[in-house]
């Protein structure tokens, strides 16, 4: 046997693994085993899907606000209940008092839905300023709820130009950061301008068909989760905490 050979640490066999009850790290009070019939049995909802959508312009026309509409006539066609959010008014982050009423409106609809749209164009390469705001007017957490945890999230962008996908992705991590299930498939719709008619109304186009595919998915994406949402994001660490503890470390004002 070589000199480095004799420095490799054997392997441990099953009999050399330490016990399962040996986790002396582990908070016997706050863990819990995964619950089958919570995740595949759960007792399941009857009212319509209820959908969000936000849009990222201000504009008279704007095209997410009309890529948005075009999405939730074809969302009640699914089935759904939608509501749109009017930004119009909408201080910046931070500029006003959480009681402004627009950031009450923005944060009832939000606890109102189960599943969301975010649109918006892609201006120097990112998402707009009109649709960071709106984001960033939605906490983390009311009261130790987190009003975003667990809901189901499609992101879509219009493009002046050539098709584009970094606000898409900017949306995604945002996404994921507020803890929301956000939906594989997406849509970006190059040179926006070409695809609504004079009336507003999106023009048959692959653009069109590929909102179609979108929208198929996240209402399915929030049918399957919606009444398992609760035991999804049922977090170990989190349970640790009591609800004042996690409002306290989410929303923290000195930043």
């Amino acid at each position: 046997m070589t000199a480095c050979n004799q420095l490799i640490c054997p392997r441990k066999t099953n009999t050399q693994m330490t016990s399962t009850n040996d986790l002396p790290a582990l908070h016997e009070d706050s863990f819990r085993e995964t619950d089958p019939d919570a995740l595949l049995t759960p007792a399941l909802s009857t009212h319509k899907p209820r959908i969000l959508l936000l849009h990222g312009s201000l504009r008279e026309r704007s095209y997410s606000r009309l890529a948005n509409e075009e999405a939730a006539r074809i969302l009640e066609k699914l089935g759904c209940e939608t509501r749109m959010f009017d930004p119009d008014g909408l201080p910046l982050a931070d500029g006003a008092e959480d009681s402004h009423p627009k950031v009450q409106e923005l944060r009832d609809l939000v606890v109102w839905s189960e599943g969301m749209v975010w649109c918006s164009p892609e201006r120097h390469g990112a998402m707009s300023g009109v649709m960071k705001t709106q984001i960033d007017w939605i906490p983390l957490s009311l009261g130790g709820v987190r009003p975003t945890q667990g809901k189901t999230l499609a992101v879509m962008q219009v493009c002046g130009g050539s098709q584009s996908f970094n606000a898409v992705n900017q949306l995604r991590i945002l996404g994921r950061w507020m803890r929301l299930i956000t939906i594989p498939n997406q849509s970006s719709v190059a040179k926006a301008f070409l695809e609504f008619d004079e009336r507003g109304r999106m023009t048959h186009s692959p653009y069109y068909d590929r909102i179609v595919d979108v929208m198929e998915e996240l209402v399915k994406f929030t049918l399957l989760t919606r009444d398992r949402a609760d035991h999804l994001v049922d977090r170990y660490s989190e349970r640790k905490e009591s609800p004042a503890k996690l409002s306290e470390r989410v929303n923290q004002k000195k930043i």
